[in-house]
C-alpha cells in the first residue's frame, strides 16, 4: 500500500475526472490520500472530497503566499472535522519577494507571524504540521525548533537543505516526491541517504512536480509508484519494503 501524503485533489484540474484519477491511483496501490489546505477558498471542496471518498483526508491551513488572508477563525470549523488530520500547508516562501528592502522586510514579517500562529495552533491541538519551505531554510528551522510541539509534522517537498535534517529530532518527517526522479536532482539524491528511514514519507504534490518520465503532464497520485521505485533504488531495498516503510511512517505521523 502507498499513501500519498500531499496531493491537491481539490485543484480545478481534477474537476472533470476525479473519479478516474482516484480509481487509477487505487489500481496502482495508493489507498490513502491527504489533501493539504493551501488555499482557504478551496477548503470546502477538499472537505467534500474527503466526505465522499473512503481513505481521503485533508489538512487545514494557509500557504505563505496567502498569508495576508490568514484568519484562524475561518479555519476553526474545518479543523474540527473528523477527517482533518493536520494543520497546513503552512510555512515560509522567500522565492518571490517584493523589490524594495522595506517591502521585503514587511513580507517576511507577515509570513513569520502567520506561520508561528499555525505552528502554535498545531501544538495546542496536538496535530502534525504540513510545512512548505522555499528559500527560507534558516528562518523555518529556527521557528520550528522554537515553537513546534512533540507531534512534529512533515516537511513537504523536502528541498535537500542539510540544516533541516536537524528537525528529525523534533519528530519531523520528510516528504519525497517527483523531484527525486528529475535529472537535475543531484542535491536531493546526495542528501536522501542522510534522512532517517523512519522519517520518510511519499507525496506527489499533484497536479504539480510530475515525476520522470511524465514531466510536462498533469501529476496524479498513481505516480507515487515512480517515486517509490526511485526511493527503493537509492535505499538499496525492494519497492515493497519502501511501500511498507513509508506507509507505516505515514500512518504514525497522521494517526490514520
Amino acid at each position: 500500500m502507498i499513501i500519498d501524503t500531499h496531493c491537491h485533489l481539490d485543484d480545478e484540474r481534477y474537476y472533470e475526472d476525479l473519479d478516474s484519477v482516484i480509481a487509477n491511483a487505487r489500481a496502482n496501490g495508493v489507498e490513502k490520500f491527504i489533501i493539504p489546505g493551501a488555499d482557504p477558498q478551496s477548503l470546502p471542496r477538499a472537505v467534500e472530497i474527503a466526505e465522499t471518498y473512503e481513505g481521503i483526508y485533508f489538512a487545514a491551513g494557509v500557504h505563505p503566499y496567502d498569508a495576508a488572508h490568514y484568519d484562524r477563525r475561518h479555519l476553526e470549523p474545518y479543523v474540527a472535522h473528523p477527517k482533518c488530520v493536520a494543520i497546513g500547508e503552512c510555512g515560509l516562501d522567500y522565492y518571490r519577494l517584493p523589490e524594495s528592502e522595506e517591502a521585503i522586510a514587511a513580507e517576511k514579517r507577515l509570513q513569520k507571524e502567520v506561520f508561528i500562529d499555525q505552528v502554535r495552533w498545531a501544538k495546542e491541538l496536538d496535530k502534525p504540521l504540513i510545512v512548505h519551505i522555499r528559500d527560507a531554510g534558516t528562518d523555518s528551522l529556527q521557528l520550528l525548533q522554537k515553537y513546534a510541539g512533540e507531534r512534529g509534522g512533515v516537511l513537504h517537498c523536502y528541498n535537500a537543505d542539510d540544516q533541516l535534517l536537524k528537525l528529525a529530532e523534533k519528530n519531523f518527517y520528510y516528504g519525497i516526491g517527483g523531484v527525486l526522479t528529475f535529472k537535475n536532482a543531484r542535491k536531493l539524491i546526495h542528501v536522501y541517504p542522510k534522512i532517517p528511514a523512519d522519517k520518510l514519507v511519499i507525496e506527489t504534490d499533484a497536479p504539480y512536480l510530475t515525476p520522470h518520465p511524465h514531466r510536462g503532464e498533469r501529476n496524479e497520485p498513481a505516480y507515487t509508484t515512480l517515486v517509490a521505485d526511485k526511493m527503493a533504488e537509492l535505499s538499496g531495498i525492494s519497492r515493497e519494503e519502501i511501500e511498507k516503510l513509508t506507509t507505516d511512517n505515514s500512518l504514525r505521523l497522521f494517526s490514520l
